[in-house]
């Protein structure tokens, strides 16, 4: 049998909404709505904004909202903003006391969202988030201590509980980087700044460039599946002579527009102490300077036949990106940014976010200090990779009474573990697959390995709310277990349902999810 409904027997006018009845106050929106610390969230929001001047913000509820629903649903920002407008209960769970239909803000906003919030910002969200859990949790399951009987007390906290920690790369959503690809790359933009420039001068003929050639050379050996190290380098050197060449060209294009310039001025009499301004977009003079640091280091490992160069960079318009070598099956680089994360009974943050390779084992002292600071102790077992348990660390742990599951220094100990001893140790230290998985989850489900902001603080930004997402959710999981939290839980959207006038057919899917 098969069923099927003939589209011309559906119109707008005859769909059937269910705004007659009350709505379902099991949606996933409404209870996560109800979980969420919203006026905390919002203090932390509210401290870049300015209460007394200034234009009137969007309400900060709305830019909470919008953030949870564009990672948790990974979305982009236009996505976003026309989901909301779409959906039901994503205004509801947004802040709006109506349903509407036009969008609540511009995409673009999301930008200066990400300027705003930084990766401080998100962590402390993140330890909001925290707290809320470790609330929910049974009285003997709490991990943050309480010190309201004895506020004067002193006395170190016995430590207890369980620190995961590990490193991993944040990708950057950039093209594969080789030597080829960028040099022709930068010749490309050298000559697009060439046909800006001589458009300014009174130049009868344009700089020669040989760009047409150029392009040839390129095509044709970007098409070779297997190049040889000797085409490689053949190809290079013919690249930076003709970035060299436009480059020069470029030098003396800009000045011929600052003579013209200085004579234009002087014929009218005005004398500025100020120096000529980029004949071009702020955008341009960035990629002009970009791509002369390329020239110098490219040349520099040309001429000196390697492969490495300090602060490397790797792509014209985040120049910020390194490559971060991590000795992986699938690649033995990434490019993006370097995170040092931690977890802790499912809940994770990240302590140190750099755009430069560095030792996560340096960061251990970081972590131990603000798992004391949010849990009032320190962790009674630590769960790391090797890098981590070299001497000096062992030392610190020792001296913190922090216990560690792993392979000691120096000649292997007389003693043997009995077979609990043993069965012991090797749970436990399986127990730190728990943040691996984390980072599965971050890139698989959220997108941490496809970051696409174009600068370096929203793409901070961007790693901090992934890791802000992926706590909501242990949140409501946590929730969910609690016994009494959702049967005292009073929901407040009763009335709000009955005010709206339409819904889409999206939102009569949502309501079965």
């Amino acid at each position: 049998m098969i069923k099927y409904t003939p589209s011309n027997q559906l119109t707008l006018d005859g769909f059937q909404h269910p705004f007659d009845q009350e709505l379902s106050k099991e949606n996933r929106w409404v209870k996560l709505a109800a979980l969420i610390p919203w006026d905390a969230l919002a203090s932390v929001y509210s401290k870049g904004l300015s209460s007394n001047s200034g234009r009137e913000s969007i309400d900060v509820r709305m830019v909470i909202g919008a953030i949870i629903v564009k990672h948790k649903l990974g979305l982009d920002d236009r996505g976003t903003v026309a989901m909301i407008s779409e959906n039901i209960y994503l205004q509801y769970f947004c802040g709006l006391k109506s349903f509407q239909t036009a969008i609540p803000f511009h995409p673009t906003v999301f930008v200066d969202i990400r300027k705003r919030m930084g990766a401080s910002e998100f962590d402390s969200w993140n330890t909001l988030i925290i707290e809320k859990t470790d609330s929910l949790k049974p009285q003997r399951k709490q991990t943050i201590s309480k010190k309201e009987d004895h506020p004067d007390d002193d006395t170190p906290s016995k430590p207890k509980g369980k620190l995961k920690i590990d490193a991993s790369v944040a990708n950057q959503k950039i093209t594969f980087p080789t030597d080829a690809k960028l040099l022709n790359k930068c010749r490309e933009e050298s000559e697009r700044l060439i046909d800006i420039l001589y458009k300014q001068t009174n130049l009868t003929k344009k700089p020669r460039t040989y760009r047409q050639v150029a392009r040839s050379e390129w095509l044709s050996f970007s098409k070779k599946k297997k190049k040889s190290k000797k085409e490689i380098r053949k190809f290079l050197g013919k690249q930076l002579h003709y970035l060299r060449r436009n480059l020069d060209h470029i030098t003396s294009l800009l000045d011929d527009i600052e003579l013209l310039e200085s004579q234009k001025k002087n014929s009218l009499g005005v004398k500025s102490a100020f120096p000529q301004k980029f004949p071009a977009t702020r955008r341009d003079q960035k990629i002009y300077w970009v791509i002369q640091h390329i020239y110098e280091q490219q040349k520099f490992m040309y001429d000196q036949k390697v492969h490495k160069h300090p602060d490397r960079i790797v792509n014209i318009y985040q120049p910020y990106v390194r490559p971060i070598p991590r000795g992986k099956d699938k690649a033995g680089t990434e490019f993006g940014a370097k995170i040092s994360a931690s977890e802790i009974d499912g809940m994770s943050r990240v302590e140190h976010i750099s755009w430069d390779n560095f030792n996560e084992s340096q960061d251990l002292e970081l972590q131990i200090e603000l798992f004391k600071q949010t849990y009032g102790h320190y962790p009674e077992l630590l769960l790391a990779d090797r890098i981590y348990l070299n001497r000096t660390n062992r030392k610190l742990l020792k001296k913190k009474g922090i216990r560690i599951v792993g392979k000691p220094l120096g000649r292997p100990p007389k003693e043997q573990l009995s077979a609990y001893q043993k069965r012991k140790r090797k749970k436990e230290r399986n127990q730190r697959n728990l943040i691996e998985g984390k980072f599965g989850q971050a890139k698989n489900a959220y997108g941490l390995n496809n970051i696409q902001a174009k600068r370096s603080d929203t793409s901070e930004s961007w790693i901090g709310a992934i890791f802000f997402i992926m706590n909501l959710i242990t949140l409501g999981k946590i929730a969910e277990k609690s016994p009494n939290f959702w049967n005292s839980l009073q929901y407040q959207f009763k009335n709000y349902f009955k005010q709206v006038g339409y819904m889409t057919y999206l939102d009569r899917i949502l309501i079965t999810i």
